[in-house]
């Protein structure tokens, strides 16, 4: 009787196992919609920087739910974006704990970084703990990106220990020496330091000056005495925004005078420059000129060029562009393709799908191009100068150097 009940019971089964496998493989349900978990900051010293990357990835976010949504290949249609936020206000205690809610509570599908290397280096850890791929907007620092971390991509700017290699080839092919360098130690400015004064040594050219302040640094007049003292041809700072500003004012206001000057972000920021240094603090400053001072049109093959994005943005928002929101689009621009070409709906399918469009791609920002630890090295920044103009008010952006991209001569030394 026993035999019989389990020769009953293992035909039984075997029908059940038939009867699964020839039913159809049903595909994971694609959600009602694509959670794009995000943070700003309204307030502190990044507040500025931070808000314009937000204004340009909210106004992907519109763009696309206009059309009906982003289309997901693993679904095989549109599906609605929501952008969940919260202000960070330019705290990182405050980001790390955003950031860990964006991921364990909201559940988001995709994450990305608040604005620059201070508020992307907290989210960097957590996003590899918890295997979800970080949109990293504008975070260039170079200690983020590592061999065994797949889990990271920079969408809208080269890791920042790239960028002064145009600026180190513009000074030695200048004939430029006696260089100095005054740096922040974070690690995004602090890496462009160290790339900077390897290519001048490299050529003979060690800088008389090489030091490093804290980020929070608001007051450059006695460090200015210093560094005139070494009797530099050329100063180069590297900060952020507010460094930036007041370094700038602090050399209006000291009377001193250097043949060549270097800062960052009016490249970037020019406006907000221009409202607190002014066209005379800024005349014959040199920096990277970004988008929509670089006008990338003709080779664009994915989203808006920079004139259709700042005629549209401006209409949609009222606000003016600058580099940071044309950053955030591009990140919208990246989730885009990542959403639309990976071929399952999973973190490590998106990063493989944007290593497989690596150098295809040419947005209003560049050429998308990343190395195997996500870094991007597509978009180079060329040298421009800020250069007085008859009967203007403002200056205007040349671009100086490389001589392929160059649309006017630099005016070195600069005039007193």
């Amino acid at each position: 009787m026993f035999a019989r009940l389990k020769s009953r019971l293992t035909a039984a089964g075997l029908a059940l196992v038939a009867c699964a496998m020839a039913l159809p493989v049903v595909a994971a349900q694609a959600p009602q919609q694509i959670k794009v978990g995000t943070l700003y900051a309204s307030s502190g010293p990044f507040a500025t920087s931070s808000q314009s990357q937000y204004e340009g990835l909210k106004f992907w976010v519109h763009r696309v739910n206009k059309n009906g949504g982003v289309y997901v290949k693993a679904f095989d249609k549109k599906i609605p974006v929501k952008l969940v936020s919260y202000d960070d206000q330019s705290s990182t205690d405050t980001a790390t704990t955003l950031y860990n809610q964006l991921i364990t509570q909201d559940n988001v599908n995709v994450l990305v970084a608040d604005f620059g290397s201070v508020l992307t280096s907290v989210a960097v850890p957590l996003a590899q703990e918890h295997h979800k791929l970080l949109f990293d907007v504008t975070g260039t620092g170079a200690k983020f990106f590592t061999k065994n971390n797949p889990y990271i991509v920079l969408t809208s700017l080269p890791t920042s220990g790239v960028w002064p290699k145009s600026l180190a080839q513009f000074l030695n092919h200048k004939g430029i020496n006696h260089v100095a360098v005054l740096y922040d130690s974070n690690d995004f400015d602090q890496s462009q330091a160290e790339t900077l004064k390897h290519y001048l040594d490299k050529a003979g050219n060690k800088p008389v000056y090489y030091h490093a302040v804290p980020s929070n640094t608001s007051s450059y007049t006695v460090l200015l005495h210093r560094i005139a003292a070494d009797h530099p041809h050329a100063v180069i700072e590297f900060g952020y925004p507010n460094n930036d500003i007041a370094f700038l004012q602090a050399l209006q206001s000291s009377g001193q005078h250097f043949n060549m000057v270097f800062t960052i972000f009016p490249g970037q920021l020019l406006d907000l420059l221009r409202s607190n240094v002014g066209p005379q603090g800024l005349a014959h400053t040199y920096t990277y000129p970004t988008p929509p001072l670089l006008r990338y049109t003709k080779k664009v093959n994915f989203g808006l060029n920079i004139d259709q994005f700042e005629k549209q943005f401006q209409s949609s928002t009222g606000k003016s562009v600058d580099f940071l929101t044309v950053a955030g689009y591009n990140a919208g621009l990246m989730i885009q393709k990542a959403l639309g070409t990976a071929p399952k709906f999973s973190q490590i399918s998106m990063r493989h799908a944007l290593a497989h469009a690596s150098g295809k791609l040419f947005t209003l920002d560049g050429r998308f191009k990343i190395r195997s630890d996500g870094a991007q090295v597509g978009e180079t920044l060329p040298v421009g100068q800020l250069q007085p103009q008859k009967g203007q008010k403002n200056n205007k952006m040349v671009i100086v150097y490389p001589p392929r991209v160059a649309t006017g001569k630099a005016i070195c030394p600069a005039p007193k």
